[in-house]
């Protein structure tokens, strides 16, 4: 994911930055139109993500609860999953950032790209 989100910035900055002044504005209307598709898959990745984050953090909580509320017989394996949940966690907060800021220079662009269509635009 976080190849296609990269390759689609970079094609859209690509656009902006040598094509867009010289462009037909049907072009760029077109090229607009699928962005904001692809902005709306992101969306729905990050949201996917969120929840994915949200829940493992929930079964990190619920783990370190079991590790110290139960008896020693359970403390190995509680202990071994509050690793793997933490160590889980932790990636994803990594993912979710990545994915959270990419999506806002996503909407900047696509204001930059609005403007250029319609100036009186207030975005």
């Amino acid at each position: 994911m976080k190849k296609y989100m990269q390759e689609t910035l970079d094609q859209i900055k690509t656009f902006i930055g040598s094509e867009m002044d010289s462009a037909s504005p049907e072009k760029t209307r077109k090229v607009l139109a699928e962005f904001e598709k692809k902005i709306a898959y992101f969306q729905h990745e990050r949201l996917i993500h969120l929840i994915v984050t949200f829940f493992f953090a929930l079964f990190l909580l619920f783990e370190l609860y079991c590790l110290f509320a139960l008896d020693q017989a359970f403390m190995l394996m509680s202990g071994l999953l509050t690793v793997i949940f933490f160590v889980l966690t932790i990636a994803y907060v990594f993912h979710y950032y990545f994915l959270e800021n990419t999506v806002q220079e996503m909407y900047k662009l696509r204001d930059q790209i609005t403007r250029h269509l319609d100036p009186d635009i207030k975005v």
